[in-house]
Parts: structure tokens; C-alpha cells; sequence
């Protein structure tokens, strides 16, 4: 794992795009904090400007680094999810600003599979974290499934997973400063 770890870390430090397996589907990953290299994951899925991306981060501090005020509700959810859980904030801050919406939110997951969280812990920053999948298309269940296009079209398939059959996406919960919850997908 150590290897795989590694190789994702120079290839998102040069800006480039790792497909790698994650705590729900097979996702295309670049460094958060890398405008050019958010902008080459739209790209690659064909997806539209406005359509706003996940991001990945390995922990709690790391969340509240990027996060100008983490609702104290968010842990207990974090704390009590049964699945995957990716909750929006209000006034991200530290990452490229075309992964942040229009409304000054953002889509953050704490990670809980153990290769992502080693993968994210090492880099020190957010990785993003979308479907591999092009805009429109099915979600991929397995590293089988993912599109010739997708597969070509970054810079490092992880090697580790591949034959396990992914469950599904995570949970989003749009939680909002004012307390206000909202469930986007279940």
C-alpha cells in the first residue's frame, strides 16, 4: 500500500489525476488545492463548470482547516453514520476556487477507508473525489465497469481493489451555519 500511496502523492503533487478506489466507488482524484488540476477532472468527465465536486479529507483537523466554522451537528453525523456520509458547508476555504459552488458551500467527506485516509494523511491536503464516470453516465460498480475514456484519460490507476464490487454513493446532508439540515441523497 505504501508504494501505491507514493505514486499517487507524486502524481497529485505534479498536478496530475489518480483513479483510485475509495470508501464508496471508484473515484478520479486531484489535489483539492490545484485550480488546474480541478479543472482537468471537469474536463475528463465532460461536466459542466456549475456542477460542483466532492473533496475528500483525512480527518477531522484537516476538515476544520478547510472549513471556516464546522457545525457542531456535523461530528455527531460523522460520528453516527452508518455509510458513507458527505455533508456540504458553508465558507470553505484552502482549496481551489472552482470546486467551490456558487453559494460558498462545499462537499466534504472525512474518509473512512483506510487507503484514502493513509493517501490523504500523507499528502496534508484535500483530495477531490468524483465518480469515475463520464458526466451523465452510470456510476461504476466495479474497476470493471469504468469507461475505457475515464481509465485512459488519467495520469495513475491505483493498484489495489480492483476486484472488489463497490455498494454505492455516500449519503449528502447539506448543513448549513444556521443549523438547518437538508438531506440531499440518501
Amino acid at each position: 500500500m505504501t508504494e501505491e500511496i507514493n505514486k499517487c502523492i507524486e502524481v497529485l503533487e505534479n498536478g496530475g489525476l489518480i483513479l483510485y478506489p475509495t470508501d464508496t466507488v471508484w473515484g478520479i482524484g486531484c489535489d483539492a488545492t490545484n485550480k488546474e488540476a480541478v479543472q482537468k477532472v471537469l474536463k475528463l468527465k465532460q461536466r459542466d463548470d456549475s456542477k460542483t465536486l466532492i473533496c475528500l479529507v483525512a480527518n477531522d483537523a484537516m476538515l476544520e482547516k478547510h472549513v471556516e466554522k464546522v457545525p457542531d451537528l456535523a461530528y455527531d453525523l460523522i460520528d453516527l453514520a452508518t455509510k458513507p456520509t458527505t455533508i456540504i458547508y458553508d465558507k470553505p476555504r484552502g482549496v481551489a476556487e472552482n470546486l467551490i459552488a456558487s453559494d460558498n458551500t462545499l462537499a466534504i467527506r472525512v474518509a473512512s477507508d483506510k487507503f484514502c485516509q493513509y493517501l490523504i494523511g500523507k499528502f496534508k491536503k484535500p483530495i477531490v473525489s468524483t465518480s469515475a464516470n463520464i458526466s451523465g453516465m452510470n456510476t461504476p460498480k466495479s474497476f470493471q465497469n469504468i469507461d475505457k475514456a475515464i481509465l485512459s484519460g488519467v495520469d495513475y490507476v491505483v493498484n489495489l481493489h480492483r476486484e472488489k464490487q463497490n455498494s454505492s454513493a455516500s449519503s449528502i446532508i447539506r448543513l448549513s451555519n444556521d443549523n438547518t439540515v437538508k438531506i440531499i441523497r440518501e
